[in-house]
């Protein structure tokens, strides 16, 4: 699973399998012992992180959503992503 990014102790990372159904474009976070995957659009869609480190992914995604949106469409497609600037 590829790393997107990596910031305050969060790592973010994207992937997709043909077997799996992605019903919406998200991306997983690790934080410490939490583990969460969150859409691009900010909604949680599984698992947990402290409100702290939600705020600080939910203000990144803002800033990097078309980024974003270009790292699901390649993995789509099975090409590599790229690496998105961290949150600063």
């Amino acid at each position: 699973m590829p790393e997107l990014s990596w910031f305050n102790g969060i790592s973010i990372k994207i992937h997709w399998e043909k077997d799996e159904r992605h019903h919406k474009p998200h991306i997983h976070v690790y934080y410490n012992e939490y583990e969460a995957v969150v859409g691009i659009d900010g909604d949680m869609l599984v698992g947990s992180l402290p409100e702290k480190q939600y705020t600080l992914v939910k203000a990144w995604l803002y800033l990097h959503e078309d980024a974003l949106y270009d790292a699901w469409n390649r993995c789509l497609r099975n090409e590599p992503v790229k690496k998105i600037e961290p949150l600063k």
